[in-house]
């Protein structure tokens, strides 16, 4: 199998790998951005660790190594054109994405998102290359959960809804 037969097939196994929809945002010396990312997960609770990955191309990888800090905004289900907005799917400017919701200054300065379901904000404490992409770890400093509702997870290259339903008792 050569090499762009792989990258294909690659992605498109990858479109059955349903992720948590998250707009990693970021504000400092280097600007103010954000970004629409599914390559997000935990590492350890102890410390607390997430991992981001980024693509090097992107315009927001140089925004967010270099501000140091970054605010993992975890998107509950109706906020399908948000990520599309900081997805660059859109073609709206940074600066107006910002005015299509509510957003809050973190504990750290951090754009967070007022009605995610969770919001993380911490700081990059480590960056590995892996081919095209960055994955930036982040040691996280203050978590918000804000409670119940519905998630929004990409799969099939859609967005989609995943309801949160109660667990059934035994």
């Amino acid at each position: 199998m050569n090499n762009e037969s792989t990258r294909k097939l690659f992605r498109e196994a990858m479109a059955y790998l349903s992720a948590a929809v998250n707009i990693i945002t970021t504000d400092g010396p280097c600007g103010r951005c954000g970004m629409t990312a599914s390559a997000v997960c935990s590492v350890t609770d102890t410390p607390p660790t997430m991992l981001v990955c980024v693509n090097q191309s992107s315009a927001a990888h140089a925004v967010l190594a270099g501000n140091g800090n970054v605010c993992i905004n975890v998107l509950p289900a109706d906020h399908q054109e948000l990520a599309r907005h900081f997805a660059g799917m859109t073609n709206l400017p940074m600066s107006e994405r910002f005015e299509q919701q509510t957003w809050t200054a973190g504990r750290l300065g951090l754009p967070v998102l007022a009605d995610a379901l969770a919001s993380l904000e911490g700081r990059i404490v480590d960056t590995k290359t892996v081919g095209s992409h960055s994955v930036m770890f982040v040691e996280v400093a203050d978590i918000v959960v804000r409670g119940d509702g519905d998630s929004l997870i990409y799969f099939g290259r859609h967005f989609h809804r995943l309801a949160r339903t109660a667990p059934e008792l035994c």
